[in-house]
């Protein structure tokens, strides 16, 4: 008999009612609901110790620090970034007047590729944006060597990296800023949700001016800001969702080696295993389908998986070149970007969450293994 149950791609983590009713209680005591409120001040002060980084500034979603870093770093010109993530990352520089220059990927890794990058610069070139995808840790290293090479600014869009780490140092202490997503697809989630981290107290007192309208005082403006603040009662689901992130990254990882296991070895299916040295986050569990080897294209089986209720993603596909908003750029052409466009035609994001089941997990795989 057909299993009528939809297994989703993901499922957000969600605190406790009742844990969540008492913070709720004094936030209405209070009456404090947002700017820079007590358990915004809590959730920030929490997140520099979980995360390992110096200073964090909290905002109500992922994309407005990737806006926000672009505008306090002053950048214009030209950036150079990855066409393989969600679109955000590309739209906060359109939203910045910059023009996206977009270089291949790493086959593997799925990464901006650290060897196509100098061929790019030109001299109105700024900065570069890459993206740890899937929370695969970029090759910082070599990156910060190009960029101090050209005398580049380096902001990585972290929205999948939340919690990763190499050898025991914070993969968002790389770069000159970086950005995350606590958006309620995530790893960790606040529901909507994001901040920007930095390496000073200077830079993030000017992030926080500059998400607070850019007041410094009540009437001083000392930059056109935005409002991108987070709310106490986001923060305070933050605060315990915190809680619990370490368990349902242990149960995510559980769900991965199960993937791998049943998958390592089907001919013309590519998984992506763990890197030395890294902790893992386990935020995606990509596919790749070589269809030629496996006997059916990454779209038939996809469709296949949706028809027996099992949703997968194709993340990401299309591409952002391929966008209407940046495709007639000269470097978003397919050629200029096939190890891009060939993973993009080829991978499934299988489900992946904390609270999937074992039995979730062997349905899910029955969809794949023949």
């Amino acid at each position: 008999m057909e299993n009528k149950k939809v297994i989703t791609v993901t499922s957000p983590l969600l605190p406790s009612l009742d844990d969540f009713m008492p913070y709720l209680q004094d936030i209405w005591n209070r009456k404090w609901l947002t700017n820079n409120g007590h358990y915004h001040q809590e959730l920030e002060k929490a997140l520099c110790e979980y995360l390992k980084v110096p200073y964090i500034s909290l905002f109500t979603n992922g994309t407005l620090p990737l806006i926000t870093a672009l505008q306090a770093l002053r950048i214009t010109g030209e950036v150079i970034t990855t066409p393989y993530s969600f679109v955000a990352t590309t739209h906060s520089l359109w939203w910045n007047g910059i023009k996206p220059v977009f270089v291949d990927i790493d086959p593997v890794t799925g990464n901006l590729d650290p060897d196509k990058i100098e061929a790019a610069i030109t001299p109105r070139t700024a900065a570069i944006m890459p993206v740890h995808v899937y929370g695969q840790p970029c090759d910082t290293k070599r990156i910060q060597e190009i960029a101090d090479k050209y005398g580049l600014k380096v902001i990585y869009d972290a929205a999948h990296a939340f919690g990763v780490e190499v050898n025991g140092e914070s993969i968002l202490n790389a770069g000159d800023m970086s950005t995350l997503s606590f958006h309620a697809t995530k790893v960790y989630n606040t529901i909507e949700g994001g901040a920007l981290v930095m390496h000073d107290e200077a830079t993030k007192k000017r992030i926080d001016y500059l998400k607070n309208f850019g007041f410094a005082g009540e009437t001083t403006v000392v930059a056109p800001g935005i409002n991108s603040k987070m709310d106490e009662v986001r923060s305070a689901y933050g605060l315990l969702n915190l809680k619990q992130v370490d368990a349902a990254i242990e149960a995510r990882h559980k769900v991965a080696d199960q993937y791998r296991e049943a998958l390592r070895n089907v001919p013309g299916i590519r998984v992506m295993e763990d890197m030395p040295g890294v902790r893992h986050n386990y935020s995606y569990f990509p596919i790749f389908i070589d269809a030629e080897k496996y006997g059916m294209t990454r779209d038939e089986l996809y469709f296949k998986m949706k028809e027996n209720n099992v949703l997968g993603r194709r993340y990401f596909y299309p591409l952002i070149s391929e966008f209407s908003t940046y495709r007639g750029l000269e470097s978003a052409r397919p050629e200029n970007l096939p190890v891009a466009t060939h993973i993009a035609n080829t991978v499934i994001c299988l489900p992946m969450y904390h609270s999937l089941t074992d039995d979730d997990v062997k349905r899910i795989i029955a969809q794949i293994v023949r």
